[in-house]
């Protein structure tokens, strides 16, 4: 079988192993920009035309290229509903959600964002205006963002280790935010709280701190999709809450796979490609959606595989600098979860999560162009998911980890 590496494959054959392979059911695809159309006809809450004015200066918040959105459609359905509403293109700020990833290079957002790459501006997360606080924690957007009389978004409803899934008010009081607000929730005091976990959004504290934080931001209208193994599977907008509540019936159903609770595994190879291989950071969401999921199916001492390219090595943003130090200085994986229990600075969480798993589980990554620096990491590396996995192993292949909730045989992980 083929596994993802970068924007291409690679062939997994491990014919001295039983292997079983995670493949969720899916759905149907839709045609990306009629559904994102459709959507903005039939919203959740008030339509567009109902909450902008035809002189209003308007931000929209999108993804970066850590997310695989095509905010080019959903940006071209957002202006085309402005135009009718008589805003002019040349009142539209196009704000690109980086939360403390690095910039975006011209040539990305001309990629990314074709016609439309000349609205578009970095945010910038030490320019930032508070518009309130969440549990004492200041909620700061940044300055275009939080200048503007009207507040759209896009984004991408998929699994997310602490939102349960992403989407929604995150892309703009994340994306558009600064520290402060990443520094809590993504703090071991709210990261260890009961509810906060992959495939959650009910009664998940993370979420709803996003969900308080969006009020205050203004957040107007969302414009979200959802996707899998197949592409997109469904567009929502409107309310923000409603937005990302619908598109995560619709991610759970055709991405949930069922794990008998007798299964345990010697090996879990997780599949990760494009975008997200690109750096180790956004990789190693590959072993922690597994190990810290719903079903976990690995027996003890079981280990996590994980192909990815690595072009960009650790990445180059500020969570990914400070995700690296934590785990090159750190003399152990236990060691450092305990360090971590007492306070990290924003970005730093995906090491604290990765320690937590590491203490469980043996973390490969195999393919990559940067194997010095995988090992520097606590990690192990190696050519290939052949050399990573013993012979005789008991393996459960997940082609599409990301895109897959591993959930209990009797359960869905809502």
């Amino acid at each position: 079988m083929k596994l993802p590496l970068g924007t291409g494959t690679i062939d997994l054959d491990l014919p001295e192993c039983d292997v079983t392979v995670a493949e969720p059911s899916g759905a149907e695809p839709v045609d990306v920009r009629e559904a994102a159309t459709t959507a903005l006809s039939d919203p959740h809450g008030p339509p567009l035309s109902e909450r902008v004015e035809p002189a209003d200066d308007v931000a929209i918040v999108v993804t970066d290229l850590t997310r695989a959105v095509p905010d080019d459609l959903l940006l071209e359905a957002f202006l085309e509903e402005l135009a009718g509403c008589g805003v002019g293109r040349e009142q539209v700020t196009v704000v690109v959600g980086l939360g403390l990833h690095r910039p975006m290079t011209d040539d990305e957002l001309e990629i990314m964002l074709g016609p439309h790459a000349d609205l578009a501006v970095n945010h910038d997360p030490t320019a930032v205006v508070e518009v309130g606080t969440v549990d004492g924690c200041p909620v700061e957007i940044g300055e275009p963002v939080a200048a503007a009389d009207t507040v759209l978004s896009t984004g991408v409803v998929e699994p997310h280790q602490y939102a349960g899934f992403s989407g929604g008010a995150k892309t703009v009081v994340v994306g558009a935010g600064s520290e402060s607000l990443i520094r809590y929730t993504h703090g071991p005091e709210v990261l260890s709280r009961e509810g906060v976990r992959l495939g959650r959004i009910d009664d998940n504290p993370f979420r709803n701190i996003l969900d308080r934080a969006g009020d205050l931001a203004g957040v107007d209208v969302c414009l979200n999709l959802t996707h899998g193994p197949d592409g997109v599977l469904g567009v929502s907008a409107g309310d923000h809450r409603p937005v990302v509540s619908e598109l995560a019936d619709v991610a759970r159903d055709a991405l949930s796979v069922s794990v008998p609770p007798t299964d345990e595994y010697d090996a879990v190879v997780t599949g990760v490609g494009a975008p997200k291989d690109a750096n180790l950071y956004q990789a190693t969401r590959a072993a922690t959606y597994v190990a810290l999921g719903d079903r976990n199916p690995l027996g003890e001492d079981g280990r996590l595989v994980v192909p990815a390219a690595l072009p960009e090595g650790v990445g180059d943003g500020t969570g990914e600098r400070r995700f690296y130090d934590r785990l090159r200085t750190a003399g152990d994986a236990d060691a450092l979860y305990r360090e971590m229990l007492e306070g990290y600075e924003p970005g730093a969480q995906r090491a604290f999560v990765v320690a937590r798993v590491l203490r469980e589980h043996e973390v490969t990554v195999t393919n990559s162009a940067a194997p010095g620096l995988v090992e520097e990491c606590l990690m192990r590396a190696e050519p290939t998911v052949a050399d990573a996995v013993s012979a005789g192993s008991n393996v459960l292949v997940v082609p599409d980890a990301l895109n897959t909730l591993l959930v209990d045989a009797d359960g869905d992980g809502a």
